[in-house]
């Protein structure tokens, strides 16, 4: 038996138990997230940090063009030095970020679910003062592509119980 046809085999053994459980993918038909896609109408982005939130919302949950859903979101962010030189500059900086976000009923209003997301990203302080600014503005991009990526990872996991499905 060849090494690929044993890596074939061991892989169909680890994917039995997951058939006995009755799993299903979130976004297969019958799943949780059914119909998920392309159905959530994300707040309007006021700066740069929203606009980024927002682009990678869309991204991973499509354009809506008749929305059953409505997300709103209100992002905090706040930097922290990390390595203070012995003369008190600082060449590392952290940026912390929260992002508290409800899921509305596009029709009614009501909340449907709520949560609240955390993460961090750091960047350099090195170098000129358009280097800065640019690692600086990377990081806040970084920043809110994590913070979105734990947004949908938290509708997906909870769809089953506001997606009738």
């Amino acid at each position: 038996m060849s090494s690929s046809d044993r890596r074939f085999v061991l892989g169909a053994f680890a994917l039995l138990p997951l058939a006995a459980c009755g799993f299903t993918p979130a976004y297969a038909p019958g799943g949780p997230a059914e119909g998920l896609l392309g159905q959530i109408l994300v707040d309007a982005p006021e700066d740069k940090d929203s606009f980024d939130l927002v682009a990678r919302l869309e991204e991973r949950l499509g354009r809506s063009r008749s929305p059953a859903y409505r997300l709103s979101y209100r992002i905090e962010t706040r930097t922290q030095g990390q390595a203070i030189q012995p003369d008190n500059t600082i060449n590392r900086y952290q940026i912390l970020g929260d992002v508290s976000f409800a899921l509305h009923d596009a029709a009614s209003d009501t909340v449907l679910t709520k949560g609240k997301v955390s993460s961090f990203t750091a960047y350099s302080a090195f170098g000129t003062a358009v280097a800065t600014a640019a690692s600086e503005a990377d990081a806040h991009a970084r920043l809110m592509t994590i913070l979105a990526d734990q947004i949908v990872t938290q509708l997906v996991a909870g769809s089953a119980t506001w997606n009738g499905r």
